[in-house]
């Protein structure tokens, strides 16, 4: 495996852990538990795709799965942006997840890009 598929194996794990930390922090309200709920499958399947695309048979299959993760990514940027704008949390709160939700889209961004580009 190389080494910076290895880091974003780690890198995805660790952004489901910070989910899975965060969801606590939610109020209990409906409102929050719905947001909080959709927020913890989106954020803990980011991971869980890349694995899956790194075992991917071909190189269609990798630019599939990863492309499923950036989904995920973008959803849990929004199910962020609602805990914040609905004030369940704060943006303080919410600021490192948000963060680190942001560089990980810029990332498979940036892999979906290079990996189209060598597929042609």
């Amino acid at each position: 495996m190389h080494k910076e598929g290895h880091n974003l194996r780690l890198r995805t794990k660790n952004f489901a852990l910070q989910i899975l930390r965060f969801f606590p922090k939610v109020p209990r309200t409906l409102e929050g538990q719905v947001l909080g709920k959709q927020l913890l499958r989106s954020g803990t399947s980011v991971g869980a795709n890349y694995r899956e695309a790194y075992r991917g048979r071909s190189k269609p299959e990798f630019i599939a799965k990863c492309g499923d993760s950036l989904r995920e990514l973008e959803e849990s940027r929004y199910w962020l942006e609602l805990l914040v704008e609905s004030n369940l949390v704060s943006q303080e709160t919410i600021e490192p997840l948000k963060d680190e939700c942001n560089e990980l889209i810029a990332i498979f961004v940036t892999i979906l890009k290079r990996s189209k580009e060598n597929l042609s």
